[in-house]
């Protein structure tokens, strides 16, 4: 699954939860579609609100791994932010919601020009268990 998505427009992140969920439709893994779509939105938002350009979203799909990742144009790597008591600025949790809920995650620099990609995996395990 490909997905281009528009400097600043939040409205593909639902977009982005329903291709996904199609794609995870017939993976055999029920219980991981919820937490899939929610680091997958964390991601994509993640990009749309902190980059000035374009994203792209990856999804790949085999027997029992599915890897995300997000394409954006800044180079400054992103950084987790612990709650802290009654904050309200919120920014920057999403990242330990990935942190805490995906098999593996991390954050690599684009081979070519100006940008990063973020990615996280999760682990199925075998169909039907």
């Amino acid at each position: 699954m490909r997905c281009r998505l528009d400097r600043a427009d939040l409205t593909a992140v639902p977009e982005v939860r329903r291709a996904l969920r199609e794609l995870l439709r017939h993976w055999g893994h029920p219980d991981c579609a919820d937490v899939a779509e929610l680091l997958t939105s964390e991601l994509v938002t993640n990009a749309l609100i902190h980059t000035e350009s374009d994203a792209e979203l990856h999804a790949t799909l085999a027997a029992s791994k599915l890897r995300v990742e997000v394409h954006d144009h800044l180079s400054r790597l992103p950084e987790p932010r612990p709650a802290a008591g009654c904050d309200e600025n919120t920014h920057g949790r999403g990242l330990l919601l990935v942190q805490a809920l995906a098999d593996s995650w991390g954050v690599r620099m684009q081979g070519h020009g100006p940008g990063k990609v973020v990615w996280f995996e999760l682990d199925g395990g075998p169909a039907g268990t």
